[in-house]
């Protein structure tokens, strides 16, 4: 699966209103991949795509302290009008 969620917050759903989407997708995808499943499987047009690989943090568990690892995140732009309706609950 190249995208594994999408990532909702505050800050995302004011970028929502601008066309402007965030997903967490797989490590190992490249922009063109991202934008050409994002076209295919919700049906909109990509403007631009931006990716960048968080950092993984340490997580404190019942053993020790763990690590999360680190994932990518990819920005995408689409055309003025176009929505994609999982950031809008429906």
């Amino acid at each position: 699966m190249l995208i594994k969620r999408p990532l909702v917050t505050e800050k995302n759903n004011e970028l929502a209103q601008h066309q402007t989407y965030v997903f967490e997708v797989d490590r190992k995808a490249t922009k063109t991949e991202i934008r050409s499943y994002v076209e295919k499987y919700f049906g909109v047009k990509v403007l631009k795509v931006q990716t960048s690989i968080c950092r993984g943090r340490s997580r404190r568990t019942s053993r020790g302290v763990g690590r999360v690892p680190y994932w990518k995140k990819a920005t995408v732009r689409l055309q003025k009008g176009e929505t994609i309706k999982i950031f809008e609950g429906g």
